[in-house]
């Protein structure tokens, strides 16, 4: 059987170019990963079905992992009209409406051919948490978040979207943006079970993803990314987490050295897979040419995961879910975030290519 390379590649358009076909189809991504801004793979439904067939085709894989962010609010790459407009997590507080969340977007989701999802959000919020993350999660209140959480990630699993938990260990302390600088936590393991409550309360997810953060009470030189201690002794022994790791979005500016290095860095200290995010052609390249290998262990993992994204969308009405949603939920696609995450990540794939603008 043909080895599968461990990463989510990105797309530079709405359709394959013949060089990236020629990438894919030679070293064979686990996955890929669909933004609006940057890459722009997303226009309406219709194209994003092309696409993904066109993905399928090439690779020669009717089950490569076809990811997205779509939390809600300001994250989301499909959008209204086209598609179910969502809150963001902050605005959700009740069981009831955190299930309706997870089923209108894996609807929207499915009949794209989109099958995972990053997301819930599970970092706790705190005064201090950045303005890139705050509205993206739903309490200051750790067993609240693991309780919408829980209810989210049940709903994405029972519609056949594999839900992807977020940022392990917990990145709600984190005061900088990993987009632009590397956030260092400063609190003890003690401090620190607030935060690892929702991860362990979730620990049986069949994905998550790390966090580049530094927890100086384990690993003071390395984010958790690069940090085999972090990654066996708090994600996978502490919290307990059994699923496939995926890394954050290597391009971003918290993570030092070339493409391949990171990923190398990232593989080495126990992710089972890379994220390269928003990234041009020469990127997704490098990143190939890496050498990294999926290990054993996360192949196991992986059959989870597809176990989940093989399921059927169930039957339902979601025009009433979506009407019981919108009832209970105000102003939902009134957005007046002050901070764009998406944005921040174009505007650093531009500076790559001399924009000063970051």
């Amino acid at each position: 059987m043909r080895a599968v390379f461990p990463a989510f590649l990105s797309v530079q358009g709405p359709t394959l170019s013949d060089d990236e076909k020629r990438l894919f189809a030679k070293y064979n991504p686990l996955g890929v990963c669909l933004f609006a801004i940057g890459c722009a793979n997303v226009e309406n439904s219709s194209q994003v079905q092309k696409l993904v067939a066109q993905i399928k085709e090439t690779v020669g894989r009717d089950d490569i992992l076809i990811a997205v962010d779509q939390e809600g609010g300001r994250v989301r790459r499909l959008t209204e009209p086209e598609w179910t407009p969502v809150a963001a997590q902050s605005q959700i507080a009740t069981k009831q409406n955190a299930v309706l969340h997870a089923q209108l977007i894996s609807k929207d989701l499915k009949n794209c051919g989109i099958n995972v999802n990053f997301a819930p959000v599970l970092d706790v919020a705190y005064k201090t948490t950045n303005a890139v993350l705050k509205n993206r999660c739903f309490s200051d209140d750790e067993t609240k978040v693991a309780e919408l959480g829980g209810a989210m990630v049940t709903a994405y699993e029972n519609s056949g979207v594999c839900p992807c938990i977020k940022h392990l260990p917990g990145h709600g302390r984190a005061q900088a943006d990993p987009h632009l600088q590397l956030p260092i936590i400063e609190e003890n393991l003690q401090a620190l079970e607030k935060d690892f409550y929702p991860f362990r309360q979730l620990r049986n997810t069949p994905m998550g993803m790390a966090a580049h953060i530094v927890l100086k009470a384990v690993d003071a030189e390395n984010p958790a990314t690069f940090s085999a201690k972090v990654i066996k002794e708090i994600i996978r022994e502490k919290i307990g987490f059994e699923g496939l790791l995926v890394s954050d979005a290597i391009m971003m500016n918290a993570l030092k050295g070339s493409v391949a290095e990171r990923a190398t860095k990232c593989i080495d200290a126990g992710c089972d897979v890379v994220c390269l995010g928003n990234a041009d052609f020469a990127a997704n390249e490098e990143l190939c040419r890496s050498g990294i290998k999926m290990t054993d262990a996360a192949q196991e993992r992986l059959q989870k995961v597809l176990g989940i994204t093989h399921r059927a969308l169930p039957s339902a009405d979601y025009e009433y879910l979506q009407n019981k949603y919108c009832r209970s939920l105000k102003n939902i696609i009134s957005y007046s975030y002050e901070y764009d995450a998406t944005e921040v990540l174009n505007k650093l794939r531009n500076s790559k290519k001399g924009d000063k603008n970051v």
